[in-house]
């Protein structure tokens, strides 16, 4: 075949970097979202945070005013520009920055940019707390239990020989205070003729004595075992309690309360009050000391009820407030240095854009907001049992915006409501027939099952199939399966395991 040239006429979507840009910032979180931002400041002169200047008043009650007309104007801008409620006298834009790309490709250089995030918060000051009172931080206490065992064998009167076993020892305890390999690699990793197998059970049993008391054993009767020796002679139901971890561990783990009595010849109270001996040992020792750091959450979105009406407002304080500087910008006209314009104009219309993108993602993420609160009023005002069932295209069809759009911005944004703080996606769930005809959401069902376990008594826990029954009766017609998987999905045991005497 001989080359020859052809003329094609196709159509295709291509996607400018401010509209990738705008998609990036849409789907970043909080803390993500504050560390794009610090790094566009970095880069890029013609940011800058915005300053927020009170100015200093002789008098109290000059004051008093100006606090007063601040607070007035705060309200009136907040009720315009940012506050939004589920009334009819709202105002919704429309507009679309990332579906309709109908955002001009240049932006004057001599128009005035206004703050999109809102201001920063003012100092809050406790109220009734004495000026001249000094606190003083005494820390926090953040020792693993490694390091709390440490601690006390340093306190010890070890040998040498004992305390390098000690150390071995102690390093292989894992966060839960559980020894992780066995006496035989301990006697070996030492590499010391000189020492035997029965000196390292020896300082082993030495280690569990520490506090937490129980750490560094074996498995989960050891452990307990081990808790129970330090309680007095006298202790009642004590060698009834030594002989169920002995002899009936594995009854006692699958609760299989007959058969215990049957084996023990312990009567159902009697047992009873094995039970409640047993229930104040630790199984997990390592839990005593070693703490978990805490996670924060912070809330892309607020939601409170006001006159009677749900209202939405983002959360401005988590995102600093962004501006272009004026008088670099101002340099861009001025410059003779045909280099110095370009670079200002340059970075100036990143800026511009950059803010933009900002303002697109927090319209569309009140948008979505907007939606979900008006979507979900039962659930605010009753709670999760009142759950409507909703999935991405209900909201994508209300706000006119594409699915993938609507689950970037649900992706990792969060809601702080007076029912706590909930990831915009715990509002989307699956649906279920009822006999009425209606549907019910997933998550409502997974609250129902949630409050009847709660419910249910210790001795006859509800099984899956009467669960499916009780919700059947209430007309919800769930199969037992289903029950199972929701079950297990809120982390609830069987109702074997969850059969108790206490």
């Amino acid at each position: 075949m001989k080359p020859s040239l052809q003329l094609k006429f196709s159509q295709q979507l291509t996607m400018t970097p401010q509209l990738q840009q705008a998609i990036k910032l849409l789907q970043l979180s909080t803390l993500d979202l504050q560390q794009e931002i610090q790094e566009a400041l970095e880069s890029n002169p013609l940011l800058e945070l915005t300053d927020h200047e009170y100015p200093e008043n002789d008098s109290t009650d000059k004051s008093d005013q100006n606090n007063a007309k601040t607070n007035d104007n705060s309200a009136t801008s907040n009720n315009s520009d940012r506050e939004t409620g589920l009334s009819g006298t709202d105002n919704m834009d429309t507009h679309d920055a990332l579906e309709k790309g109908d955002i001009p490709d240049d932006l004057p250089l001599d128009s005035s940019w206004e703050e999109y995030l809102g201001s920063s918060s003012a100092p809050i000051k406790m109220i009734g707390t004495n000026p001249d009172e000094d606190y003083v931080f005494q820390g926090e206490t953040s020792d693993s239990i490694q390091d709390h065992l440490m601690w006390q064998m340093e306190l010890t009167h070890f040998s040498e020989t004992d305390r390098s076993i000690a150390i071995a020892i102690i390093d292989s305890i894992d966060e839960s205070g559980y020894l992780t390999t066995t006496s035989e690699d301990i006697l070996e990793s030492l590499d010391d003729e000189d020492v035997d197998l029965d000196e390292v059970e020896c300082v082993l049993k030495r280690v569990q004595m520490f506090d937490p008391v129980g750490s560094g054993a074996r498995s989960v009767q050891e452990c307990l075992l081990v808790q129970l020796r330090q309680f007095d002679a006298n202790t009642p139901w004590l060698e009834e309690a030594k002989e169920l971890i002995q002899e009936h561990a594995d009854l006692l783990g699958s609760k299989d309360y007959r058969t215990l009595m049957r084996k023990t010849k312990l009567k159902e109270d009697q047992l009873r009050e094995v039970m409640r001996l047993l229930k104040t040992l630790n199984p997990r020792p390592g839990s005593a000391v070693s703490t978990k750091e805490a996670e924060y959450i912070i809330p892309d979105v607020n939601v409170y009820k006001k006159n009677g009406l749900w209202t939405v407002e983002l959360n401005n304080d988590a995102l600093p407030a962004l501006s272009v500087n004026e008088t670099y910008a101002s340099l861009g006209k001025t410059s003779k240095n045909p280099n110095d314009s370009q670079y200002i104009k340059s970075h100036l219309q990143e800026a511009k854009w950059f803010i933009k993108s900002l303002e697109s993602r927090n319209e569309t993420l009140l948008k979505v907001s907007h939606c979900i609160v008006s979507k979900q009023r039962e659930f605010f005002e009753k709670g999760p049992e009142k759950m409507t069932p909703m999935v991405l295209n209900d909201v994508a069809e209300m706000v006119d915006m594409h699915e993938s759009t609507i689950s970037r911005v649900t992706t990792q944004k969060y809601m702080h409501t007076p029912r706590g703080i909930f990831e915009l996606k715990y509002f989307f769930s699956s649906h279920v027939a009822t006999e009425s005809g209606e549907n019910c959401s997933s998550t409502a069902i997974r609250a129902l099952i949630k409050k009847l376990v709660a419910v249910e008594p210790a001795h006859k826990p509800l099984s899956d199939s009467k669960i499916a029954q009780v919700l059947a009766e209430q007309g919800i017609q769930v199969a037992r399966r289903t029950i199972a998987k929701y079950r297990e999905s809120l982390h609830i045991p069987p109702s074997n395991q969850r059969k108790s005497l206490i």
